[in-house]
């Protein structure tokens, strides 16, 4: 089972990520954390990398639903999303694949909730 999906967009870096952050919008999401990958590879190792950063986004109401099915979530939360520059002007953006991620975690109420967040962030994802 594939654990992300993802799709390649014609655009600069930076509007890639203003255009996720308004589709996560959309759906009910909100970006809680941002990693800049590139630059933490350039401070920490002094690696040359293509732009690529992490966004740590959350929907609070299936947080809340999923914390109180399984308490231990926490460790998986939240759904990460990547953005990474391809080449010059071609960005992917790709989102983890909630059901796929918690497959292990044998909750039939945490498995209804991945798939419901699933579904919003395939929306995301499709309306880039």
């Amino acid at each position: 089972m594939p654990y992300y999906f993802s799709k390649v967009l014609a655009s600069e870096f930076d509007d890639a990520i203003q255009k996720v952050t308004e589709a996560l919008k959309t759906e009910g999401f909100g970006v809680l954390s941002r990693i800049d990958v590139q630059k933490a590879m350039q401070e920490k190792m002094g690696v040359n990398f293509q732009k690529y950063q992490i966004l740590g986004a959350c929907n609070p109401s299936f947080a809340y639903q999923a914390l109180l099915a399984e308490d231990k979530i926490g460790t998986m939360l939240p759904c990460n999303i990547i953005v990474q520059e391809l080449n010059e002007g071609q960005i992917e953006v790709a989102a983890i694949d909630p059901v796929a991620s918690m497959q292990a975690i044998q909750n039939e109420e945490l498995a209804s909730i991945a798939i419901e967040v699933r579904d919003k962030l395939k929306d995301v994802i499709a309306n880039l």
